[in-house]
């Protein structure tokens, strides 16, 4: 994000933030969303394309982005980039057999101009499960400890509900600091 739209955003008032849900399919992104909505998580159906949801969090506006994550679908994310003010990257910390294929996402995500500035959280889900990775696991096969912008990682599950709210609430707090610090 530039300084013109920090700049628009202060000028108008404007508390809203555009959030960006990605990762691979079946990781759990439209789960995540539906429990901060309130909503029943036991029927999911797969994204394809994308969804766009307005979530009031404390004083903000979250217009939340939830981006399809299969294969197919993975070159047309950056049709999305523009003007992204957070990105959610959400893990199937249970899926051992697609961590490789995650981390070589990530990795791309990270490279991309457009997102430089935007807030990071990624949210290591289906802690419920007993085949699920630690943070501590997920965050070395990701690389974490590389990277150089800020960021946080959050064990959850879309299905228990744990997790979640303290990675939104550090994720909005992250970015209003950032945007809205001048009002």
């Amino acid at each position: 994000m530039g300084l013109l739209t920090v700049l628009k955003k202060t000028r108008s008032n404007e508390k809203s933030m555009r959030l960006l849900v990605l990762g691979l399919d079946h990781a759990g992104k439209t789960s995540i969303i539906k429990r901060l909505k309130g909503e029943d998580v036991t029927t999911v159906s797969p994204t394809f394309g994308f969804d766009i949801f307005t979530l009031n969090y404390l004083d903000y506006n979250l217009n939340i982005w939830d981006i399809g994550g299969q294969k197919s679908l993975r070159a047309y994310w950056r049709n999305y980039f523009e003007q992204t003010d957070g990105v959610v990257w959400v893990v199937d910390s249970s899926d051992e057999d697609r961590l490789e294929d995650c981390k070589q996402e990530f990795d791309k995500l990270l490279r991309k101009e457009k997102l430089m500035d935007a807030t990071l959280l990624i949210l290591s889900n289906k802690n419920d499960l007993l085949s699920s990775k630690s943070v501590d696991e997920i965050s070395a096969h990701l690389g974490l400890e590389l990277i150089t912008r800020k960021y946080k990682i959050v064990s959850c599950s879309a299905i228990t509900g744990t997790g979640i709210l303290d990675g939104i609430k550090w994720l909005v707090d992250d970015i209003s600091s950032r945007m809205f610090a001048l009002q």
